[in-house]
């Protein structure tokens, strides 16, 4: 079937229907925007669920793919090769963690994540395993990290899951104290929960967190697959409460809009023995130096606090808008962002935006969700909100 029959007809593509799709047909990216093979022009402020963080073909990525593919673009990884080496050393260079196994997206970084809490636990803490995650978590869709996972409509799916996870409700200091027993090897966490509806964890919380696994001799895992790379505008989450987690996953925007993660972890933490972990395409120069081309610019302070700033300003037009409609609040870090409806009509209202030419997300029915590129401007911002405007008022 041609793009021409896809975008025309009622017929199935010949693809697994896993999601529901718009017709449109996508052909090319242009920083904030989106163009179908109609020609229409959609302001994209999901940006592959805040993967695309210097946009659409930014320059910098175009060049270091250019010049990675005239020269080597693939070798096993049973071998070193130069991109890998230089990106490594940047990111513990500035995340202060001391090693890094490369993946292909943020599932198999925190599969990884998971593998290496286990042994590290079978060496140094008598043979535990089990990791304590939270209610409304999102780690990924391999069987580990959905069982990793609190979301409720994966309860039942794909029995047996895997064991060893126990959940506690987040933002509860006192509920993982009472989970941690001798079976407990790490608490694993997202900053801030995106797929639960950008619900952010309390700096007090993450604190106590890192207290209470240094205190009970357990690991502290922080999942930064969506808030890593300057989503916040800080380039680690957990940099804006100073402290250091024993293992980090980092994806989406590490990439810049490739397949692309990372598992960082402490030296000490480290026990992987040769044959334990690998992957056919993981840390491949091609990819590697699109990654390093990504964190040159996101690492920059000035790039930050300008993150910080359109961050400010599109909370504060949300908050105006929501007042307007009477709706409820505005929350998140930097720019990643939601606006919690009073009525569950997230999905209607990101479908009229879609038809006036705007993409959001809304990952629960009352919560829209933001996700720009992190180079979006004031006026994108704005004629974004003309347009949600427009779109809530269809719905209602």
């Amino acid at each position: 079937m041609t793009i021409d029959t896809l975008a025309k007809t009622d017929a199935p593509p010949a693809l697994m229907e896993i999601t529901a799709r718009p017709p449109a047909v996508f052909v090319r990216g242009e920083g904030s925007w989106l163009i179908d093979d109609s020609g229409k022009r959609y302001l994209d402020f999901v940006q592959g669920w805040a993967v695309n963080c210097l946009g659409h073909c930014p320059p910098a990525l175009q060049a270091a793919l250019q010049r990675q593919a005239s020269t080597l673009m693939n070798c096993s990884p049973a071998y070193y090769n130069a991109p890998m080496l230089k990106l490594a050393e940047a990111l513990t260079g500035h995340s202060g963690l001391d090693q890094v196994f490369f993946a292909n997206s943020g599932a198999e970084a925190n599969e990884g994540a998971i593998k290496l809490a286990r042994k590290w636990g079978s060496l140094y803490r008598g043979g535990a395993y089990e990791i304590i995650t939270t209610v409304g978590g999102f780690h990924g869709r391999t069987l580990a990290t959905m069982s990793a996972s609190g979301k409720a409509q994966w309860q039942d799916l794909f029995e047996p899951k895997v064991p060893g996870f126990a959940k506690v409700p987040f933002n509860d200091l006192d509920a993982v104290k009472a989970a941690i027993n001798e079976r407990t090897v790490a608490v694993m966490v997202e900053p801030i929960q995106g797929e639960a509806g950008v619900i952010p964890a309390d700096d007090d919380y993450l604190t106590g967190l890192r207290e209470l696994t240094a205190a009970q001799g357990i690991l502290l895992i922080l999942d930064e697959i969506q808030t890593g790379m300057g989503r916040t505008g800080r380039l680690f989450h957990y940099q804006h409460i100073d402290l250091l987690p024993d293992i980090m996953t980092l994806g989406k925007g590490l990439g810049g809009g490739v397949p692309l993660a990372a598992l960082l972890a402490r030296a000490d933490v480290c026990c992987f023995a040769h044959g334990d972990q690998g992957g056919t395409f993981n840390g491949n120069p091609l990819m590697t130096a699109v990654g390093s081309a990504v964190l040159e610019t996101v690492a920059d302070p000035a790039f930050l606090r300008q993150v910080v700033r359109t961050g400010d300003y599109l909370a504060g037009q949300l908050r105006q808008l929501s007042e307007r409609h009477g709706q409820g609040e505005v929350r998140g870090r930097g720019l990643l962002l939601a606006l919690e409806l009073t009525v569950p009509n997230a999905p209607a209202v990101a479908a009229a935006a879609f038809d006036r030419g705007l993409l959001i997300n809304a990952p629960r029915p009352t919560s829209l969700r933001f996700m720009p590129a992190l180079t979006v401007d004031e006026a994108d911002v704005d004629h974004m909100i003309d347009v949600l405007d427009r779109a809530i008022s269809d719905v209602a």
